[in-house]
């Protein structure tokens, strides 16, 4: 099996490696060379065009910013569309809305092409190792025969229905995982305005049902003042974004998501878009006019 990849960025690079090293013949293409030479130098192809990569190879993996990359990417000239043929597969790993995902698939259904939305969880420190968490939607016999594949670069990866729920369940985890931040970044600010230490205070609840993945991930980072991206703030509002506009389109209420996109958007105009989104907390520690850390 040949496996083409596009987009070799903070994620997408990592997880083409991962492809690699599990033996499979990758070949690779982005707007960024040096991307594509880094990945040529362990033993990728290079192309030249997503058009070539959907010729030559049997199924296309796609990892990119947003909705309107994935389409640019797909359906541009001289884009995969161009070069797909009846019985290839188009595995999507971007977070996009669900909306977007299920006019992709019915585009590709036309060629007589599957497409899976597969997006992943756990940032760029699990991409590197190969332990993230892929949620996919699609035809479940496609997910089945590609299983193996996509468990080459994570730890677990899940069904969780027809086309469109991948995404749907990575929006739930992007609201999830952006509720806890907050949540730890405002009774961190509390702890340390009511004179206890923050750090003491994280290794007592840590272990109780206040713990959590998001905590024990984020909460050093906080106390170290180490805000360098694993996931960008920029990309969470992106993911944020995208679940707004799928609950208008739903008719669903999602306040805290609200609240916790304005947090964000405070934090892009003291110009942090760039940070880890652990960096929710540095807004508490800003309207508190106090740093969490410890004593």
């Amino acid at each position: 099996m040949y496996i083409g990849f596009i987009g070799l960025g903070i994620m997408g690079k990592p997880m083409a490696k991962n492809v690699l090293k599990a033996g499979y013949d990758v070949l690779v293409f982005d707007f960024n060379e040096n991307s594509i030479t880094e990945l040529a130098n362990e033993g990728a192809n290079k192309a030249s065009s997503g058009k070539e990569v959907a010729e030559k190879t049997d199924v296309i993996i796609t990892m990119l910013p947003n909705s309107p990359n994935v389409d640019a990417a797909l359906f541009d000239e001289n884009g995969i569309a161009e070069g797909l043929s009846s019985g290839k597969t188009v595995i999507d790993m971007s977070s996009i809305s669900p909306v977007a995902s299920q006019e992709f698939s019915t585009k590709l259904e036309e060629l007589n092409v599957d497409f899976l939305d597969a997006p992943v969880s756990g940032g760029e420190p699990k991409a590197v190792d190969g332990t993230i968490a892929v949620m996919v939607g699609g035809d479940k016999s496609v997910f089945d025969k590609y299983y193996d594949l996509m468990m080459t670069m994570a730890g677990s990866v899940t069904y969780v229905g027809e086309v469109g729920a991948g995404n749907i369940t990575k929006l739930a985890n992007q609201m999830v995982v952006a509720t806890n931040i907050a949540a730890v970044g405002e009774a961190m600010t509390f702890v340390k305005k009511a004179g206890a230490d923050p750090k003491l205070v994280f290794e007592a609840i840590r272990g109780g049902l206040a713990g959590s993945t998001v905590m024990d991930a984020k909460m050093p980072m906080i106390l170290d003042r180490n805000f360098e991206p694993g996931f960008r703030i920029q990309l969470h509002i992106k993911d944020l974004q995208n679940a707004l506009d799928t609950s208008h389109d739903v008719n669903a209420s999602i306040p805290i998501t609200a609240q916790l996109m304005e947090i964000m958007q405070s934090l892009k105009i003291d110009g942090l878009e760039g940070k880890d989104h652990a960096s929710v907390a540095q807004y508490f520690e800003k309207i508190n006019n106090i740093t969490i850390e410890s004593d």
